[in-house]
């Protein structure tokens, strides 16, 4: 994980607001949110794994779910997730997540970023404030 300190830090947004201007850009909602807390990935390479920029935010007020709910941005960062080749190897008959979940786990969930995507990862960062905050 490479932290990318900006001027976003700490700004306060709708989150409907957010996904509006995002989502075309490209980023999704991670699939780690909760009711109070998120992040907004991109999907930067999947290069031996995947490569993210992630703008993690937490909710200031309401819940996630709710209409109208207000975050507040996190730090970003840089995170790099490698994943085994093949089928999950933990699978065993009777385990009743088995029959929906059969892929891979992450071989290595924090996984070292390569240096190649750094100054990408920092580019984003930069174009997010422009149109977020500018």
């Amino acid at each position: 994980m490479i932290e990318i300190p900006s001027r976003l830090e700490g700004q306060t947004f709708r989150l409907y607001k957010l996904e509006q201007e995002l989502k075309p850009l490209g980023y999704t909602i991670g699939g780690n949110w909760d009711y109070d807390h998120g992040s907004f990935d991109y999907k930067i390479d999947d290069e031996v794994g995947y490569q993210f920029l992630r703008v993690p935010f937490e909710a200031v007020d309401g819940q996630l779910d709710s209409n109208g709910t207000t975050v507040k941005l996190g730090r970003p960062y840089l995170l790099s997730h490698n994943y085994q080749v093949g089928l999950d190897d933990n699978v065993h008959v009777g385990n009743l997540g088995a029959s929906f979940d059969q892929f891979s786990e992450p071989q290595d969930p924090d996984a070292q970023f390569p240096e190649k995507y750094i100054n990408v990862g920092k580019a984003l960062v930069k174009e997010l404030e422009s149109r977020l905050l500018d």
